[in-house]
């Protein structure tokens, strides 16, 4: 049994494996229904508990598609259902689902409900985000650049904005796939030093530079992420509104890229805020892809879950 909770806590060559069979099923589905089943079936007569602290568009649509195209059946249960650490343990509430269901996918917001889930849970617990980290959708990027670009290893990605769990999950890949990182954003929004260390001893160079334009030099992919959470104060989002506006990514940004530098956005985007629509709908972008590809990132994940 295996859990996947993060990027860096995951072997190198696993990783190597679930994008390759990401991208192996994604490529044999071509043409297929979309509801058409795996041949295989590796949830076939299993039972996955979805749990969502957090609300969520991509997230559970990918996996509850991604469950039954593999054979499986889906329980979606939001944080009211749950009453997650109000009243039982998460300990005690792991012991019990893992008596019903046979793998947990939960979206929360304290990294330490994650950790206790998958410590006393008998069955593989998936991260599907925390306020710190969002391993699925890293996995989904890094598939996609490679379908566009080929090997990521030795590339230049360039984050723009806020150093948020996104960008966490960034370094944790550059780490395990060899690419280098740079952040460009605000001070106060810096990633946490943590992360960029442990990228660094990885041997990924992590640069910050204030300057966007400067930052974006030579990138093979930028990447930005909106500038407020949804359970921000108004006040709070004037403030990092006034703080990231120099980070948006527009034409002239990437005119500072290489030619042929893509762009990624995990979605959903504030148009004419951290990205403009001539980005988001031009040719540098491969957002739509990077959508798609959480499903088939995904479905590899819950293989190698249950398979190893």
């Amino acid at each position: 049994m295996n859990h996947f909770l993060d990027i860096h806590k995951t072997d190198k060559t696993a990783l190597r494996g679930i994008i390759d069979n990401a991208r192996a099923v994604k490529d044999a589905r071509k043409g297929k229904p979309k509801v058409e089943p795996d041949d295989e079936l590796p949830l076939k007569n299993r039972m996955v508990a979805l749990i969502f602290e957090k609300p969520s568009t991509r997230t559970r649509t990918s996996f509850d598609v991604g469950v039954r195209q593999m054979g499986g059946q889906t329980m979606v249960l939001s944080g009211s259902d749950m009453q997650l650490g109000h009243g039982e343990t998460i300990a005690d509430t792991a012991r019990v689902m893992s008596r019903y269901v046979d793998m947990i996918m939960i979206r929360t917001f304290d990294e330490s409900v994650l950790e206790e889930m998958a410590e006393y849970a008998s069955v593989p617990v998936i991260n599907g985000l925390t306020d710190r980290t969002h391993p699925c959708q890293i996995m989904a990027d890094v598939m996609t650049f490679e379908e566009h670009r080929g090997p990521i290893a030795g590339k230049k990605v360039v984050w723009c904005g806020d150093g948020n769990n996104v960008c966490a999950s960034f370094l944790h890949a550059a780490g395990q796939f060899g690419f280098d990182l740079t952040f460009s954003g605000p001070v106060q929004l810096d990633p946490e030093p943590e992360f960029v260390g442990w990228a660094r001893q990885q041997g990924s160079k992590v640069t910050i530079e204030r300057d966007p334009a400067k930052a974006v030099e030579g990138a093979d992919l930028v990447v930005a992420d909106t500038w407020v959470s949804m359970h921000d104060a108004q006040s709070a989002r004037e403030r990092r509104h006034n703080m990231l506006r120099p980070y948006q990514v527009n034409a002239a940004l990437m005119a500072q890229a290489k030619e042929d530098a893509l762009f990624m956005h995990c979605l959903p985007a504030h148009r004419e805020e951290e990205v403009t629509s001539e980005i988001m709908d031009g040719p540098h972008s491969v957002i739509w892809d990077e959508a798609e590809n959480r499903l088939h990132a995904q479905k590899a994940i819950m293989r190698w879950c249950v398979e190893s």
